[in-house]
């Protein structure tokens, strides 16, 4: 069974003051083109890029580039900033999956970063019919009771932003409920998470699933620095580039992958 990782409680002090070490992350990609540049190619099915708090489209400009690069129909969500979890965005969501399906007559993949992986859950309950795969990038995809572990700076922006009594309203919600940690999604789910995060805890990123569809793949770097990291980026290209009905879990290979474990388990943070 997959399981979620056993970390307690939130994001250690020196991860967080470190997260503004993503601009160095993203100063690192054009070194990495000769490499991104093998990464596999797909075929063509769509996929729907979906940002994170606070975040809008342009802030996946990097996946989305790299992945029509790769061959896919990429599209990003189209709704602005995202300021939290809205019913109108919810509702919006679902109907562009299913207009995206529609269109190409191809299920649609869908990759979020941190909370635009929720959305990504939500879509992929609303429209499994629709959805081939979610893959998310340090999304608190599981939430403890005991409620989230996230940095306290973190929780008090939310309750700025999206709302005053923070994101514990929005977990109560119907429609909330159905973005936490579904261990039943009949796609496959790929929960990309980070020891060095310091925005989401790694138990929060990760899910307890069945191992023939759901997996937690660790990943080095920081949160914010997520949709830039080239090693994100290449297993974002592997998760894709794996047929439909024919899912495996991640399993590193060649160059990519001997530089994916040293760097992981080497030396990232343990």
């Amino acid at each position: 069974m997959t399981t979620r990782h056993s970390h307690v409680g939130e994001p250690r002090l020196v991860h967080q003051i470190a997260e503004p070490r993503a601009f160095l992350e993203m100063a690192a990609l054009p070194w990495h083109l000769p490499m991104l540049l093998r990464a596999p190619r797909g075929d063509g099915h769509p996929v729907l890029l979906l940002p994170g708090f606070m975040a809008d489209e342009a802030t996946m400009f990097a996946l989305k580039l790299f992945l029509r690069n790769r061959g896919y129909d990429v599209q990003t969500w189209g709704f602005g900033r995202n300021v939290g979890f809205r019913t109108k965005h919810a509702n919006a969501l679902e109907q562009k999956i299913r207009y995206m399906h529609h269109k190409s007559g191809r299920k649609v993949s869908l990759v979020g970063w941190s909370l635009g992986g929720l959305f990504s859950l939500y879509g992929a309950n609303q429209a499994p019919e629709c959805v081939r795969s979610v893959i998310t990038l340090g999304s608190p995809v599981t939430v403890d009771p005991e409620g989230s572990q996230s940095p306290r700076l973190v929780k008090t922006l939310y309750r700025l932003i999206a709302h005053p009594m923070g994101p514990a309203v929005h977990a109560m919600q119907v429609r909330a409920k159905k973005l936490r940690g579904r261990k039943t999604l009949p796609m496959p789910l790929s929960c990309l998470y980070s020891l060095g995060d310091g925005v989401v805890p790694p138990q929060e990123a990760t899910v307890d699933g069945d191992p023939a569809l759901h997996e937690n793949i660790r990943v080095p770097g920081s949160h914010l620095g997520l949709g830039f990291n080239p090693l994100v980026l290449w297993i974002v290209a592997d998760r894709l580039a794996q047929p439909e009905e024919r899912w495996r879990p991640f399993v590193p290979s060649g160059v990519p992958g001997r530089l994916y474990r040293l760097m992981t388990y080497r030396f990232a943070p343990a």
